[in-house]
C-alpha cells in the first residue's frame, strides 16, 4: 500500500522526486501512511475542497481491504 500511495502521489505532483511516504504501525494494528511532498505540490495532492486527498485515501483503503488491514493516510508538511 505504501508503494501504491507513492505511485499515485508521484503522478500528481510536479516534483516526483520529493514525494516521501513513511509507514508506521499503530497499537491497534492500523497502518498509518504519512505522505509529504514538495513545497509547491501540496495543493495538487489535496485538491479543491480536499477531493484529491479523499480519492487517494479511498484507493489506498480499497487496497487495504484485500489484506484485511485498516489504513490511515495523513498528508503532513
Amino acid at each position: 500500500m505504501k508503494e501504491l500511495l507513492e505511485y499515485l502521489a508521484r503522478a500528481l505532483v510536479d516534483h516526483p522526486d520529493e514525494v516521501v511516504v513513511e509507514e508506521f504501525d499503530d497499537d491497534d494494528g492500523t497502518l498509518v501512511l504519512e505522505l509529504s511532498v514538495g513545497e509547491g505540490d501540496y495543493g495538487k495532492v489535496i485538491g479543491r475542497g480536499g477531493r484529491t486527498a479523499n480519492a487517494l485515501r479511498t484507493v489506498v483503503k480499497g487496497a487495504a481491504v484485500k489484506e484485511n488491514r485498516r489504513v490511515l493516510v495523513d498528508i503532513v508538511e
